[in-house]
């Protein structure tokens, strides 16, 4: 399988991403994807063929090893880095459409125009629920397979030796033994603990992305309010010139302390 298309979204991403997702971003290049395709490969490619059962009887030895590999561990984590890498290229897709749309927007209004984006990377508006959305689906993508795997395998991550079949066409209950169990239990724990710690640094990014949103709001209103109360009064008060009203019902209307603004009928 060919990974050069998605290191290529891998570090794509990486600019637009937060401390915590380049973290993220290293976690998944160099402990996923390179030990995937360096070793885990080469761990499980003879799974099939030295799935061996103490039995001559055709079709018996692939009905347990269906029995006992119902997906192909290699298959299913493959699966599980396409799909939590997918999030990564929709936002590489969303910036490219705003740099696309500030660039039309130039082009029919001239170069002067104002732009429609102070920075077309910077996670705002439609942009950071994108962000935000990528990382919540990333983290439920990870979560998913690994509650998959525990459903798959019944909870147990170590490689058994030896395993007993009686599914048919298998005359009795036979003994299947499996190649290098020892090594594939090994890389069975790696491969959890790793997204494990990727679905905390996704929940993580998430806390810090919500938590800066919640605290510039904050200042926001804070600032306004402060702006509100330092505003100069619009309608100074006002006194009468004469301390009762003469009989006409007009008077003269004074500034305090100034001179006279009015002297007609104050409605």
């Amino acid at each position: 399988m060919n990974w050069s298309f998605l290191q290529g979204v891998l570090s794509g991403v990486n600019k637009y991403s937060t401390a915590v997702g380049r973290i993220w971003l290293s976690v998944v290049f160099i402990f996923r994807v390179l030990v995937y395709v360096v070793a885990t490969e080469d761990v499980w490619d003879d799974e099939q063929k030295d799935f061996v059962c103490n039995t001559l009887q055709p079709g018996c030895t692939n009905v347990c090893y269906d029995e006992f590999f119902p997906v192909s561990h290699v298959r299913l984590w493959a699966l599980q880095l396409i799909l939590v890498t997918c999030p990564s290229l929709l936002v590489v897709m969303h910036v490219a459409y705003r740099e696309e749309r500030e660039r039309r927007h130039r082009r029919k209004h001239g170069p002067n125009a104002q732009s429609l984006y102070e920075n077309p990377s910077k996670k705002r508006g439609g942009l950071w629920w994108t962000y935000l959305l990528s990382l919540v689906f990333k983290a439920a993508v990870d979560s998913g397979f690994l509650y998959i795997f525990h459903r798959l395998y019944h909870g147990h991550y170590d490689m058994p030796r030896v395993v007993a079949c009686s599914e048919s066409p298998c005359p009795h209950t036979v003994d299947c033994y499996i190649s290098r169990p020892t090594e594939k239990t090994i890389f069975i724990y790696f491969m959890v603990v790793i997204a494990v710690i990727c679905i905390l640094l996704n929940l993580t990014e998430v806390t810090y992305l919500v938590g800066k949103r919640c605290l510039e709001t904050f200042r926001r209103m804070r600032r306004q309010s402060r702006r509100q109360s330092h505003l100069p009064d619009t309608c100074p008060p006002y006194v009468l010139s004469k301390g009762e009203h003469p009989a006409n019902g007009n008077s003269d209307l004074m500034k305090a302390g100034s001179t006279a603004v009015d002297t007609g009928g104050y409605p």
